[in-house]
């Protein structure tokens, strides 16, 4: 089972974020929990609502325009799901929590609200969660032995084993983390996945104002960027390899409104670059790595299968080993969140050192991860986790290398060996 508590009468999977739902409702009034279409979002905050306001709903927008005050008392604990439909019941919101409410609010959305739609930040009366897809750890079949949480303590034991092999972490990149599809076969999976990328061509991207001369030249650039997950690569490199062909290339603003509009619904999830307030680090690049919201539509993007993953040809290897990554930061990101740390990477310039993933807690306390397609580790694979640590010192909590072994432990350097299925 993936992660204590999860219903077996229900079949809901409990995620990272309720874990962060459960610790902030008692003493927080209102709590938007973001993400892109299909995480869960709803089924997660319904579970704590005395009613949900479902605005994607006219019929219930109309109700909820007409009246917001009223519609936002119904219960104690009010859901309001895809609040960007309406986003004046935002400043509903706030207003009832500056009034000191006895109610709580939930407000879940797959989009920020198109530009020219006036909202007031909400800072210090909303906070944001961020809701992700099913990480590894989460879903069935997936038995966490070493917890991100316990890793800020430098001691922790770091035991357990798993039977996953390389061929199941294919089928895991490939299943996708959305938890509709999770569970399809193949066939089915292959085509809600296509059904999905082709939805945020044809709707999403429009439901934000951008207009879609050629939605055929969008895809190619998704497809560019998928190629460089993992990766720190150029935007002008992408757009090279998504128009090669082109003699009439999109302007390069084009490509960045295609980027903004794309990370605004959350399927850009980039991984920022780790840029210390109090270490002695310099020379760091500052670029994000890519990445994008499920490595499943990486895979689909690509048109690639597990058996393409596993299948040893040219070029393969990489693309395993960079979507192997992505499904790491799943975890790393959503467990990191649990435990109030925020997820980035490192490199300094000329390549010299690079972290995979940075774990920076609320106090300066650090975990650094490196992710290896390999089932074994070598002195070559932790030197760049050593140098950090020479570097930042004692802040420094734990260095973990991520495998696709079976056993996890902890090396005579000091390094934690754990397989990516016993992260949790």
């Amino acid at each position: 089972m993936a992660l204590d508590d999860t219903s077996s009468t229900t079949g809901y999977l409990r995620r990272y974020v309720d874990d962060e739902l459960d610790a902030l409702l008692p003493e927080l009034a209102a709590i938007a929990v973001d993400g892109p279409k299909g995480v869960g979002k709803t089924a997660t905050a319904s579970r704590r609502a005395g009613t949900t306001l479902p605005l994607d709903d006219p019929a219930v927008r109309q109700l909820v325009a007409a009246d917001p005050s009223f519609q936002l008392r119904r219960s104690e604990t009010v859901l309001i799901d895809e609040w960007q439909h309406l986003p004046e019941v935002w400043d509903v919101v706030r207003r009832a929590v500056d009034s000191r409410t006895n109610h709580t609010y939930l407000l879940t959305g797959s989009a920020t609200p198109r530009d020219g739609v006036d909202t007031h930040s909400g800072a210090g009366r909303i906070i944001s969660l961020r809701q992700r897809p099913l990480s590894l750890s989460e879903r069935r079949g997936t038995s966490p032995t070493v917890r991100i949480q316990d890793l800020f303590e430098p001691e922790v034991t770091i035991a357990g084993a798993t039977d996953l092999t390389l061929a199941d972490y294919a089928r895991e990149i490939c299943s996708s983390g959305l938890p509709d599809i999770t569970d399809l076969s193949q066939r089915a999976r292959r085509y809600a996945l296509d059904s999905y990328v082709r939805n945020i061509i044809d709707r999403d991207i429009v439901d934000q104002g951008v207009s879609l001369r050629k939605p055929a030249t969008l895809r190619a650039w998704m497809a560019a960027y998928a190629a460089a997950s993992s990766t720190t690569t150029e935007y002008v490199k992408i757009l090279d390899a998504a128009t090669s062909d082109e003699s009439n290339k999109p302007a390069k603003a084009t490509t960045l409104a295609y980027r903004d509009v794309l990370t605004k619904i959350w399927i850009l999830d980039p991984v920022p670059a780790w840029l210390p307030s109090m270490s002695p680090l310099s020379r760091l690049v500052q670029a994000p790595k890519h990445q994008l919201a499920d490595p499943a539509l990486a895979a689909t993007l690509l048109n690639v299968s597990e058996q393409n993953l596993l299948s040893g040809t040219q070029g393969s290897g990489e693309l395993f080993g960079n979507l192997l990554e992505s499904l790491a930061t799943l975890t790393v990101r959503s467990a990191g969140a649990a435990a109030e740390a925020q997820t980035y990477h490192l490199r300094t310039r000329g390549g010299d050192h690079e972290v995979d993933l940075i774990l920076e807690r609320f106090d300066g306390a650090v975990i650094a991860f490196e992710v290896k397609l390999a089932r074994s580790v070598d002195d070559h694979d932790v030197r760049h986790l050593h140098w950090l640590g020479d570097t930042i010192g004692d802040r420094l909590k734990n260095k973990v290398i991520l495998t696709t072994g079976t056993t996890a432990y902890r090396r005579k350097d000091g390094v934690a060996v754990v397989p990516l299925a016993l992260l949790g």
